[in-house]
């Protein structure tokens, strides 16, 4: 939680401790960059206008310096629509007004640490479809992009100048790998990472 207002942070601190979350406080933005952990999961409740680093521009040192963009629930002393615009297109949970209502705070942190869990498990699943994708051989890689284009093993054999056998040996091994049991499992996976498929004839 970062505000520069002491007795903000002393009351909503209080509130969350309340309800069974673990708060930490920051007086201002550089404090709270300096000790933040983008590896301990939760999200950031930030007040808009502070001196120095106000709140936009922390929420937007987040996003460039994390894997995973921290969810930030915005307060602010006065009803700003532009900026409030402006915070919600940029990510922003929810945009609240001081005085803060109590459930409307707690229900904003609650959809803010639903978000980064569902961002962390997320983080996890690509990781270890890259590391599946890393442990094939490069033919394997081949064969992934010619099944994902639609061709036929016998199509494929033609193209890579290899027995048809070959290529159902090739093709087994990497689904295996993949961890896959259909064409539809792999042609979402290989959108996922993004990869560059030749087109299917």
């Amino acid at each position: 939680m970062v505000d520069d207002d002491p007795s903000v942070l002393i009351a909503l601190a209080r509130l969350l401790t309340v309800k069974g979350y673990e708060v930490h406080t920051f007086s201002s933005p550089g404090a709270f960059l300096e000790a933040h952990d983008p590896d301990i999961p939760g999200c950031a409740v930030v007040d808009v206008s502070m001196p120095g680093l106000n709140g936009l521009e922390l929420q937007a040192a987040l996003k460039g310096s994390d894997d995973i963009a921290r969810p930030v629930i915005f307060v602010s002393g006065q009803g700003d629509v532009p900026t409030s615009v402006r915070a919600m297109k940029e990510g922003a949970v929810d945009f609240l007004t001081k005085p803060i209502d109590e459930t409307a705070l707690i229900n904003a942190v609650e959809a803010a640490i639903g978000k980064d869990t569902d961002l962390r498990r997320d983080r996890i699943g690509f990781t270890e479809v890259l590391k599946h994708y890393a442990s094939l051989t490069s033919r394997e890689r081949e064969v992934l992009s010619h099944v994902v284009a639609g061709r036929l093993n016998k199509q494929i054999a033609a193209d890579l100048g290899v027995a048809e056998k070959t290529v159902k040996l090739h093709r087994g091994r990497m689904m295996s790998k993949m961890g896959v049991r259909s064409l539809a499992e792999l042609v979402r996976i290989s959108e996922r990472l993004g990869l560059d498929l030749p087109p299917g004839r």
